[in-house]
């Protein structure tokens, strides 16, 4: 998946998010998880794109590293809206499992950056011997 893509999927997730929260009943725990998702749901992209503009492998790897706790936290709150029944698992499971792949991927991602640092340390370690 190209980097416009991703933008453009966490986008999407966060669009998702806000008609979700949108719709839910106007209750007191509702409207607290409803704040938390929101949070947390939209700043997944905005965290991606603040790693797009890194000034460095380890900037990149600790904004992609909150791209991995807003995801993982917004499935949370969608967990916590399913299992008090305030949404149905039938209506959140798509966009559960959206995230759950933005997650893994951004996992995956976080994995090879810091492959590439340690090779690059060794390649450093190298070439002063």
């Amino acid at each position: 998946m190209t980097e416009e893509e991703f933008k453009y999927r966490t986008k999407q997730i966060a669009l998702r998010i806000i008609k979700l929260v949108d719709s839910l009943p106007r209750t007191s725990s509702a409207n607290t998880i409803a704040k938390q998702l929101l949070r947390s749901g939209t700043s997944i992209g905005a965290n991606y794109r603040a790693a797009c503009r890194g000034k460095s492998p380890a900037d990149v790897i600790h904004k992609m590293s909150i791209v991995e706790e807003e995801g993982d936290e917004s499935i949370y709150w969608m967990e916590l809206l399913i299992e008090s029944g305030t949404v149905s698992e039938k209506k959140l499971s798509p966009l559960i499992s959206d995230v759950n792949e933005i997650v893994a991927m951004t996992v995956s991602s976080i994995k090879t950056l810091r492959k590439r640092q340690s090779q690059s340390k060794i390649q450093n370690l190298k070439s002063k011997i």
